[in-house]
């Protein structure tokens, strides 16, 4: 007989740019980084009544017995890994993302859809960031609020429905409110695009389209058929002001721009300026077909 499924606050803590890191440093010294780094998270376990799942890469796996706990760990995470950033010869970044919902236990580690869902939200999470659901939400105290601030909508594997996305603001000056000034006096705003073009198609991602895919099936909005490109590739989107590329590959994507060549294997990276993408060939392949993008400022009155 199954064991009956418990309700917690399930949440993951993901080393940002790891792979990088191996490329930089070396295995040895990258991996002690890594390990280290994780120790300092599991510390804030304890006091918030968290229980260590397991470890998974450059990751862990936590749960809490509520939401409210899970943010306080996640805040005390951030806090303490920026703290010892300070003097740090190579600063590390976490992102985290939690959810809560029912889960099953069993041999030490846990399964169900709330345990996907927190997977998918860390995943769309950026450095320093923490996101979360509006299951979480609703269940954090009304004069916690100010810290808690809806980012977007986003799809969910598995979901019919987009789910609302929240970030836990946890630095002071995150929680910092903008004044509104008077609509004459207001300074024109300014906002940023991405074009993106391939084979004479061009498509613009922004707040009013903010996500597009490319890969080899038909249904994607950029498509290249082409053996080393997988049927979903990649993703570029609009999230938190910024543009970010996710990699879903096997072959991985390589970006070039004006000074840096950067590849992604199953991770994300933001696209400033201007530039090319390859997906699934390095340039010194010299790929058919390339996906070119630029970053655009347009001004509103």
């Amino acid at each position: 007989m199954s064991a009956p499924p418990l309700t917690l606050a399930i949440l993951f803590a993901d080393i940002s740019g790891s792979t990088a890191l191996y490329d930089k440093l070396g295995d040895q010294k990258a991996r002690w980084l890594v390990n280290r780094c994780l120790s300092m998270l599991k510390g804030e376990l304890d006091s918030n009544n968290g229980r260590l799942i397991k470890t998974i890469g450059d990751e862990i796996l936590c749960t809490f017995p509520d939401p409210l706990k899970a943010m306080t760990a996640a805040c005390a995470m951030q806090e303490t890994l920026k703290k010892d950033n300070t003097n740090a010869e190579t600063p590390l970044h976490i992102r985290i993302g939690f959810h809560f919902g029912d889960v099953i236990s069993e041999d030490n580690d846990i399964f169900g859809d709330a345990v996907n869902v927190a997977a998918r939200i860390t995943s769309i999470t950026r450095a320093n960031q923490i996101m979360t659901t509006a299951a979480v939400v609703d269940k954090i105290p009304l004069g916690m609020h100010d810290k808690i601030r809806k980012i977007t909508r986003a799809d969910i594997r598995g979901k019919q429905e987009q789910m609302d996305i929240y970030q836990i603001m946890w630095e002071q000056d995150d929680m910092s409110s903008t004044r509104i000034g008077i609509s004459a006096f207001r300074k024109p705003q300014l906002e940023h695009q991405l074009v993106v073009s391939c084979n004479g198609k061009k498509i613009l991602v922004n707040e009013y389209n903010n996500k597009i895919n490319a890969g080899r099936e038909d249904s994607c909005h950029i498509v290249i058929k082409n053996e080393f490109v997988s049927r979903q590739h990649a993703t570029l989107e609009l999230r938190s002001g910024n543009f970010i590329i996710t990699d879903h590959s096997s072959n991985g994507t390589y970006i070039k721009s004006e000074d840096s060549v950067t590849r992604l294997s199953r991770d994300n990276t933001r696209l400033t300026g201007s530039g090319i993408i390859s997906l699934g060939q390095p340039f010194s392949d010299h790929p058919p077909e390339v996906v070119a993008y630029q970053v655009e400022t347009i001004q509103r009155g």
